[in-house]
């Protein structure tokens, strides 16, 4: 409601009040639906029709029926001569508590269906009047309550996405990174489109994607929130056109087919989505790598003191990271290795970390790791200054909880360099092909002195003549984006299909 901004007083059934007293309670008190409803209470105790209530401020029946209906606010001349008439306090029609639970639930599921994340399910709206039972509009209320709930869970903030994200990390440490029953899924669809050893070309991908009744199609137009897109009513994976090479496209294929070899139901909140997304990767992985070549590779080099995760990626024509990811889910397992894995930026920033060999990795209060700066002095980041990026960089470095030793490899992408790391106990370094090198650090990290802060010459040098702008990423202030699949724009998507689809 509007006032003006010069004070106006009038009695109201023997209570004087001044408009910006009004104006205050108003501001920080009832909305129109609530007012509205107080009214409507108030006029039926006293036994009057919207007809005759409505005489009393000089307005029309249809009028007052829009106030107490909160679709219209009343002005504060209207509010006083209705209150004088009614022969109640204009204090008793702005407080805030609903008149009986009866309204306060009336009130609740008008907000509720008024709102645009309602709206937007085209669902139609329930009048609240009373020929509406109780049971039905504490149903109606108590299911509304329940969607805006997981509406609130699926738009994760920063924290809760970061937390989920620590437990998910926690219960891989917990089993060795190892997923046993994506690993048998794995490997009997690879028994059941006659896999004999070797790399996973493509045409054995397309393979066991025509086992399972789909195919795939790479497309120019893929929405730009989407790595991939499934049509499960005609069975059709779309990926993008493989302009980023042959490993990604199989490896997306693979990933799309696993929400379906993997019975996924639309993820119910953040964790869930999390979970999926390191099945999906996991049973990818397990494609590319199969479980029983990969052990044999292993074991051997194992027994040879010769493992190296060079072999691994170039037996299977994978990636180094994908190579180096999958040595982690069978070393714990199966060759009782204990390991650690990084996926840094140029800069030290962790973009992907796993470990069970309890080496410390940088940790927010929430106990996550990813978007933290790892010491200078580790393995994953002194490889940016070798003078050839091309060969694994192996260092030994002692740390607070122990020396690892750790081989790590430059990988050139679109969006910069990044290094990939493995790294094992000192202890365990006997079974690794680059343990002899000399190349030797010592991080102190979490203190601050040890590479946190600039040497105090250079510091001292610099006092009070540098301000730098920051880089501040919008995505690490804001919630994250809601929907069924967070991030995704379910529009486009749908769009997508529609543009796509079989006549």
């Amino acid at each position: 409601m509007k006032f003006s901004a010069s004070r106006r007083e009038s009695s109201s059934a023997g209570l004087t009040v001044g408009s910006g007293h009004v104006e205050e309670l108003l501001s920080s008190g009832p909305d129109p639906l609530t007012i509205g409803r107080r009214l409507r209470h108030i006029r039926r105790a006293k036994g009057l029709t919207l007809a005759d209530a409505a005489a009393l401020a000089s307005i029309s029946p249809s009028a007052l029926s829009l106030i107490e209906n909160g679709k219209r606010e009343a002005k504060l001349s209207v509010l006083i001569t209705l209150a004088t008439g009614l022969g109640t306090g204009l204090g008793e029609l702005l407080a805030t508590a609903a008149p009986s639970r009866r309204a306060a639930l009336e009130i609740e599921l008008e907000k509720a269906q008024r709102a645009g994340s309602f709206q937007a399910l085209e669902i139609p709206a329930v009048r609240t009047g009373p020929r509406l039972p109780m049971e039905a509009l504490e149903a109606l209320v108590g299911l509304h309550r329940a969607l805006a709930k997981v509406r609130a869970e699926r738009a994760a903030t920063p924290e809760q996405a970061r937390r989920a994200n620590a437990d998910l990390r926690d219960r891989m440490r917990r089993q060795g990174n190892y997923f046993g029953e994506i690993e048998s899924v794995a490997a009997e669809l690879l028994t059941a489109t006659k896999y004999d050893g070797g790399p996973i070309t493509r045409t054995v991908v397309d393979r066991m994607c025509a086992y399972l009744g789909f195919r795939v199609v790479h497309t120019n137009d893929l929405p730009e929130s989407t790595r991939t897109v499934t049509d499960l009513g005609h069975k059709i994976i779309y990926l993008p056109q493989p302009d980023a090479g042959q490993h990604d496209s199989r490896s997306l294929a693979l990933q799309a087919l696993g929400h379906v070899v993997l019975d996924h139901a639309v993820p119910q909140d953040y964790s869930e989505f999390l979970e999926q997304r390191v099945e999906i990767n996991y049973f990818a992985a397990s494609l590319l790598i199969p479980e029983r070549g990969a052990l044999s590779l292993l074991r051997r080099a194992k027994a040879a003191k010769d493992i190296a995760i060079e072999d691994l990626r170039d037996a299977y024509a994978v990636s180094y990271e994908t190579a180096a990811h999958r040595f982690t889910n069978l070393a714990t397992r199966h060759l009782d290795l204990p390991v650690h894995f990084m996926r840094i930026s140029s800069s030290g920033v962790i973009f992907k970390a796993y470990e069970n060999d309890g080496v410390q990795f940088p940790t927010d209060t929430t106990g996550a790791i990813e978007g933290q700066r790892v010491c200078r002095y580790w393995t994953a980041r002194v490889v940016f200054d070798q003078p050839d990026l091309s060969t694994a960089y192996q260092q030994y470095t002692d740390t607070n909880s122990g020396t690892y030793w750790c081989t790590a490899v430059v990988d050139r992408t679109s969006a910069g360099l990044f290094s990939v790391s493995v790294g094992v106990p000192y202890a365990d370094v006997k079974w690794m092909r680059g343990r002899e090198t000399t190349e030797r650090s010592k991080s102190r990290c979490p203190d601050p002195t040890c590479c946190a802060l600039p040497p105090a010459e250079l510091a001292d040098r610099w006092e009070g003549m540098a301000w730098p702008s920051a880089r501040v990423h919008s995505h690490l202030l804001a919630a994250m984006p809601p929907g069924v699949f967070p991030g995704v724009d379910q529009t486009d998507v749908l769009g997508f299909l529609d543009r796509h689809s079989v006549p």
